[in-house]
Parts: structure tokens; sequence; C-alpha cells
């Protein structure tokens, strides 16, 4: 059986941060984003893809928590 990688060894693309239709389980994907670059990354991805509000809202909340710490 194939050794499995974490989350930490191979951090989330946001394409893979941001493709949950599951509110829940994209707002966790949100608040597990580990700094400020990644959330821009992905604020970047969300405008050229979907463009959700509510996900940009999310992500804006994130870097601004983050930024606080």
């Amino acid at each position: 059986m194939p050794k499995r990688t974490t989350t930490d060894e191979t951090p989330l693309t946001p394409e893979q941060r941001l493709a949950p239709e599951n509110l829940d389980l994209l707002r966790a994907c949100i608040v597990t984003i580990p700094d400020v670059e990644t959330v821009r990354e992905c604020a970047a991805y969300e405008n050229a893809h979907q463009n959700r509000e509510p996900v940009l809202r999310q992500l804006a909340q994130q870097a601004a928590e983050l930024r606080s710490e």
C-alpha cells in the first residue's frame, strides 16, 4: 500500500480548497488557510473562476484574522 502524505507535506492548491460545493466543508477549507499569501492565491483563483461573493467574504475574513495574529 502506498504511503500517504499529510497536508503539511503537500499543501492544498486554491483549486482544491475552493472545490467543495458543501458550504460547511468549504468554510473548513478556508479557516485552515495558514497564511495571508495563500488567502490571496485563493481569492485570485475564486475571482477568476466562480466569483462567489460569500466565498470571497470568507476569504477576506480569514485574511483579517491572520493579520491580527
